[in-house]
């Protein structure tokens, strides 16, 4: 009968280091598919937030223009009138700056999977040096 357990010596231990070297190599796969996994959760949050504050954006400058429409049909009307809808025009607007402009800083400010890459780059870096030593 052939015994199937490894042996000592220089076979045993070429066999050892092969499932040494072969569990590290899974381990750092499943560290690296598990940090994805965090990042594409905390992107898609972050495209809710920009999708909120884009609608937020619209909607605010849906009422500056509606505000501002009605400023010009009621501009022959008495004098508070047309102070109160040139306040709620002005504060609309702004807002709808503002929420535009917080919009664009949180696009530019996106990166996809970006401590994946940079974990993946030590990896390969790590490589790379032992396989130089």
């Amino acid at each position: 009968m052939m015994d199937n357990s490894p042996t000592q010596g220089p076979g045993g231990r070429i066999l050892g280091s092969g499932k040494r070297i072969l569990s590290l190599l899974v381990s750092m796969v499943e560290t690296r598919l598990q940090l994805a996994v965090v990042e594409l959760e905390e992107e898609k949050a972050r495209l809710f937030q920009l999708l909120l504050l884009l609608s937020l954006t619209l909607l605010f400058t849906l009422f500056g223009l509606a505000s501002l429409l009605v400023l010009i049909v009621w501009v022959i009307d008495p004098q508070y009138r047309l102070y109160a809808l040139t306040a709620a025009t002005v504060v609309l607007l702004l807002l709808a700056l503002f929420c535009g402009l917080v919009a664009l800083h949180k696009s530019r400010a996106s990166t996809l999977l970006r401590q994946t890459r940079k974990e993946l780059a030590n990896d390969r870096q790590a490589l790379e040096d032992t396989h130089h030593e």
